[in-house]
């Protein structure tokens, strides 16, 4: 049984893990202080949160939250918890682990279920929420614009006729 301090932690986790969208599992192992904050930092403006935590804390966490952890939490674990679009701090972590060899990504969650690093990889590689977002707004667009630029047209062609009647009439 965990004492107090880690039972108000497994509680604090349980919340988190309850909100969440998505978490990404890292080995952080051989990183520095410095490269941790930095890391952090790059997180946090796409509100998530890089945190290290006792596997057997977030494990208990996960079973509260009704989540099955299975084997993921092995060894040194931290974890990205994200609470808005998954895909921005995939982005943020494959390249910062291209950067920084010791950080490895070990899993990920998403959608009710782990994933592997490989598809961590992948989704890092799709667009952006943002930018899905805007792709599909100027596809909806499009026959929009086509259609005005239609009407335009049939204006445009009766008032060059009408302009070239009344000079005509007045010549």
């Amino acid at each position: 049984m965990p004492n107090v301090k880690n039972q108000q932690e497994v509680k604090n986790l349980t919340e988190k893990f309850k909100a969440m969208k998505g978490m990404i599992l890292t080995e952080y192992h051989g990183l520095s202080v410095v490269e941790i904050s930095e890391l952090r930092s790059k997180l946090r403006p796409l509100n998530s949160e890089y945190a290290v935590v006792k596997n057997t804390l977030s494990a208990i966490a996960l079973k509260e939250a009704g989540i099955d952890a299975g084997d993921n939490f092995s060894g040194p674990t931290a974890l990205v918890i994200q609470n808005g679009d998954i895909v921005s701090p995939a982005k943020v972590i494959t390249e910062f682990a291209k950067t920084h060899e010791k950080l490895k990504i070990k899993a990920g969650f998403m959608e009710g279920k782990f994933i592997d690093a490989k598809m961590v990889e992948t989704l890092s590689n799709l667009p952006s929420k943002e930018v899905l977002i805007a792709k599909m707004l100027g596809s909806m667009n499009a026959p929009i614009t086509g259609f005005v630029n239609v009407l335009a047209a049939n204006l445009r062609g009766l008032v060059t006729v009408l302009d070239a009647i009344a000079k005509k009439q007045a010549a």
